[in-house]
């Protein structure tokens, strides 16, 4: 199969708010084949969607190399489409304006505009809908107009980013679904297709291989072929321990590193400026009380708390990630067992809680633990949140440090560690603990 994109040691920074700049992607390798789709799954700022801009030459990459069909590529290609997470349509056009208006960009005469897109939206299952507007359609039709969109200018490659998550879960799987036919059926002009998800088993089941990608910054750090033929049934025995290796590989940061000589386990110290995960301390509880409960029996893997806690992949996996960093429950081969700590929480009553988590945030947050020694430094036991979002940015952006300055907040006053003023910004000792 020839390579239709390729990326030979990219690299993408942006400029932080205080000028520095802040590396978004290192060292990327991919090579995306004709005849293949691809997924790509990582935690979300891990730079994906800044990937998929870089090879549809919306953006340039700072470094490295990027070609399409062998030649360089400098801007946006007529060979590659992209398909948005948020429909991205002009609401004031119909249906029939939004698919032409690709086509109207590039020149093509108003006559044959309108044949294409007739047929793209035929294609996609619109056909009667032509003179409806946006407004006047459910979430999955107004996604079927964005990928006839990207279709009537019949790509090579197709790009989706996050392009089911805006919607219920039957509507994306149907639309998924029939975009594999119309695939498997050779009716897509498309000959290969990425996809960028955080539904792990929409990977396994649209990709013929899956790439997990790393954060801070994004690099490609596992990959897994995919041989099973298509359509997949998604309770096969197949698909599931597919599922349960992507999950083992997804979580595999959060474990220990294990020397191959010693056996020993390495040391893996969190950092002032680590990355905390968007988990709420209420649903913390929640899960950790369901792996400890009778169902569970303290292990589970990973796909079977999705399914018996309701929660997505994308909700799933920043909570189990902050269950380990506290030791409340470990992270192993894409488990998650509950700690002898995680068991006393469990059993305590409210108050004997906050204080466990209040301890495990001072000894497993440098953040929250820096914070608090500050407060105490201070006569009146209060600063502002200002220098510490300052030092964040250091190493991210100014809307992830603000993100994850607001985590170490909550999971700080649930903790009894410090409070915060919404009104004022300003962080202060607890008033128990105030000089």
């Amino acid at each position: 199969m020839g390579a239709l994109v390729e990326l030979k040691n990219v690299a993408k920074s942006f400029k932080s708010s205080d000028g520095s700049s802040r590396s978004v992607l290192e060292r990327v390798d991919f090579t995306l084949a004709e005849g293949e789709i691809v997924a790509l799954l990582g935690q979300s700022g891990s730079g994906k969607s800044t990937l998929l801009r870089i090879m549809a030459g919306l953006i340039p990459a700072d470094g490295g190399d990027v070609r399409y069909a062998g030649q360089p590529l400098f801007g946006p290609a007529q060979g590659i489409a992209m398909v948005f997470q948020s429909f991205a349509l002009f609401p004031w056009l119909t249906v029939q304006a939004n698919v032409e208006l690709g086509l109207e960009a590039r020149g093509v005469p108003a006559e044959e505009r309108e044949k294409r897109a007739e047929k793209a939206i035929d294609l996609i299952g619109l056909a009667g809908f032509e003179g409806a507007l946006p407004r006047e359609l459910s979430g999955g039709m107004r996604q079927r107009v964005g990928l006839a969109r990207a279709l009537v200018t019949e790509p090579a490659v197709l790009l989706m980013d996050e392009a089911f998550s805006a919607l219920d879960v039957l509507t994306g799987e149907r639309l998924r679904n029939e975009i594999l036919e119309l695939w498997a059926g050779g009716e897509m002009p498309t000959k290969a297709m990425l996809v960028v998800s955080h539904n792990i088993e929409e990977a396994v089941m649209m990709a013929d291989r899956v790439l997990i990608f790393s954060s801070n910054p994004g690099r490609v750090r596992a990959e897994l072929p995919i041989r099973l033929p298509r359509p997949r049934h998604p309770d096969s025995h197949e698909v599931r321990a597919l599922i349960d290796e992507i999950y083992g590989l997804m979580t595999a940061g959060a474990a220990p590193v294990v020397d191959a000589a010693t056996g020993a386990a390495e040391v893996q110290r969190p950092h002032l400026s680590d990355r905390l995960p968007e988990a709420d301390v209420g649903r913390m509880e929640s899960l950790l009380e369901l792996l400890a409960g009778e169902e569970f029996n303290g292990r589970a893997d990973l796909p079977q708390l999705v399914e018996e806690s309701d929660l997505t992949d994308e909700e799933l996996l920043p909570i189990a990630d902050a269950l380990h960093r506290l030791g409340l429950a470990r992270l192993e081969k894409g488990d998650l067992l509950v700690t002898p700590l995680g068991q006393n929480y469990v059993d305590g009553e409210h108050e004997f809680r906050r204080e466990i988590f209040g301890q495990q945030l001072l000894a497993h947050v440098p953040l929250a633990a820096y914070i608090r020694h500050s407060l105490e430094q201070e006569a009146h036991g209060q600063l502002r949140e200002e220098p510490f979002l300052q030092l964040l940015q250091e190493s991210m952006d100014s809307q992830e440090a603000e993100r994850v300055l607001r985590v170490a907040i909550e999971w700080a006053r649930y903790g009894e560690v410090f409070e915060y003023n919404f009104h004022t910004g300003m962080i202060h000792l607890p008033e128990e603990d105030e000089a």
